[in-house]
């Protein structure tokens, strides 16, 4: 296994530590599809966020969620489609993103952005 495949598998499960503490309801993990990977399902009341998880060391350059650029999120809005024809639903979509920085690999900050990008 990689380095930057074992920061992102850490990412993804201080993000879902804090989407637990903040009272969301985990749906499903890394749901992929021809079109791509949505790293966090979870539903928060009536909505239900496709969350992307951005892992960075505090001393790299610029900040997590711009890595999430236009063709990233086509690949994310393309799943979500996906994964919401083959589990229909009366939730409202979101789409996040959730920057995790670490320092020393430890954690260091976690910001996370509701309505991020889409519509």
């Amino acid at each position: 296994m990689n380095i930057k495949r074992v920061k992102g598998d850490v990412g993804e499960e201080l993000t879902v530590k804090w989407l637990k503490r903040h009272r969301y309801k985990i749906i499903q993990r890394n749901f992929s599809c021809r079109w791509g990977e949505i790293d966090v399902i979870a539903q928060k009341g009536d909505v239900l966020c496709f969350t992307e998880v951005k892992t960075r060391e505090i001393d790299s350059y610029g900040r997590p969620a711009e890595a999430v650029d236009y063709r990233k999120q086509q690949r994310i809005l393309k799943t979500a489609n996906v994964y919401l024809t083959q589990n229909p639903c009366d939730l409202q979509p979101r789409f996040d993103v959730a920057e995790v920085v670490t320092e020393k690999g430890k954690l260091a900050e976690i910001n996370y952005i509701e309505n991020a990008f889409g519509e």
